[in-house]
């Protein structure tokens, strides 16, 4: 133990800069800042012993969060504004890189680093954690998921698209990456079509903001150089504050080819293409069964304002009719298929749902597992009944469907 004690105590007189500044500019009472050192003083001696846990670790991490956040809000209050926020932020750092190097294996702790680096805008920071993230769990799709969507938010949809189809080549046991592959594709087409609306002609694509990733053949994540380095004690840099402005040299999402190419009326990108093709080639894997289809069918439901929306849904529900027709999964697609893309607030809905509840009664009898089919129909009629706002006429005739269902 006397090894733990002299690392503890090595690591809280790192902190001393950071206490002194709070005694001199009163943020905290001495006594408050006697209370800080004792429970930082607990947590590092958790963190360092032989059988330091994840929970240990994020215990800490978010103690340190917390402790600056506090921080933050008195200064505030006191209008101190020579306090800053990068040593806490720098602790918080360095206490999930020691988590890491502890329990490498740990999905929830790599999480939680990157949301705190998202979080703090330390941007080139979260592409090399994410890189070392994936280069040790490649077969994890929150990871994949995760970095394919941070490259689609920040405009780089080629980036994005290389997580995602790296990702679909290492997670072969689940439709996961596929699902959200499509999301951020539909999600792309829906932009398209703001941008085409909103300037009265064809769109050329939302600007990048690029995270510049490259994924070579041996399927090894690289990312261009920066200036961001460690330090050589090993102490974490602090973020980058000109990160999100220095991307001067950075390759543009959509060359003259490509523009062209949207503003054509006939472009097959904004007709769906990509999505349906990323659907059929879902298709041919081990891993594709009805549930997995009706994965898909749930995304695509969730676009109602995207053009090529019911192109698409009937696309994969012609393909779930022809495989698996009598699957509960096929048939809840099928009856759920009217209400796609209505709003409850027109006067097209009561006889979209009077289709719906139609097409309920036929499936019902044709169905080979009618209790798995009334379960999901109860989902969808409960998600309708929980709106405040549902039309008086309709929620009756809900509810008394949902108490026929119930009692079958």
């Amino acid at each position: 133990m006397a090894g733990v004690a002299d690392k503890a105590r090595f690591y809280l007189e790192r902190a001393v800069p950071q206490l002194r500044e709070f005694e001199e500019k009163e943020i905290f009472s001495k006594e408050e800042i006697r209370t800080l050192v004792t429970k930082r003083s607990d947590f590092e001696h958790l963190v360092l012993a032989p059988r330091a846990s994840v929970e240990d670790f994020l215990n800490y991490a978010a103690w340190e969060q917390q402790l600056d956040a506090l921080r933050a809000a008195r200064c505030k209050r006191m209008k101190i504004r020579s306090s800053s926020s990068h040593q806490a932020q720098a602790r918080t750092f360095t206490i999930f890189e020691r988590g890491i190097t502890r329990h490498p294996g740990s999905i929830p702790l790599w999480m939680a680093y990157l949301d705190f680096a998202a979080k703090v805008k330390a941007t080139k920071r979260w592409k090399k954690i994410v890189a070392r993230a994936l280069r040790m769990h490649p077969s994890v799709p929150a990871l994949w998921v995760l970095a394919g969507r941070r490259a689609a938010k920040d405009g780089d949809m080629d980036g994005a698209r290389g997580y995602f189809m790296r990702g679909c080549r290492f997670c072969t046991s689940g439709v996961e990456v596929w699902a959200e592959y499509a999301r951020v594709e539909m999600e792309w087409v829906g932009k398209l079509e703001a941008r085409r609306a909103k300037s009265n002609k064809p769109a050329a694509g939302p600007q990048p903001a690029k995270i510049t990733a490259a994924v070579d053949e041996e399927g090894v994540i690289e990312f261009d150089d920066d200036s961001e380095e460690e330090r050589e004690d090993g102490e974490l840099m602090l973020p980058d504050p000109d990160a999100l402005v220095r991307r001067d040299n950075k390759k543009k999402v959509f060359n003259d080819e490509a523009i062209r190419k949207l503003e054509s009326k006939n472009n097959p990108a904004l007709d769906g293409a990509i999505p349906k093709a990323i659907f059929d080639i879902a298709r041919k894997q081990p891993f594709f069964n009805a549930p997995s289809a009706e994965g898909f069918f749930n995304v695509f439901a969730t676009f109602p304002h995207v053009g090529c929306q019911a192109k698409v849904v009937q696309h994969v529900l012609d393909n779930m009719q022809e495989l698996y027709p009598d699957h509960p999964a096929t048939c809840s697609c099928y009856i759920r298929q009217p209400l796609i893309g209505v709003d409850y607030h027109t006067a097209e809905f009561p006889k979209a749902l009077r289709e719906a509840l139609a097409r309920l009664r036929a499936s019902l009898e044709t169905t080979k597992d009618s209790k798995a089919l009334v379960t999901r129909t109860l989902l969808w009629i409960d998600a309708l009944l929980a709106l405040e706002d549902l039309d008086i006429g309709i929620r009756t005739v809900l509810d008394a469907t949902r108490r026929k269902l119930e009692s079958s």
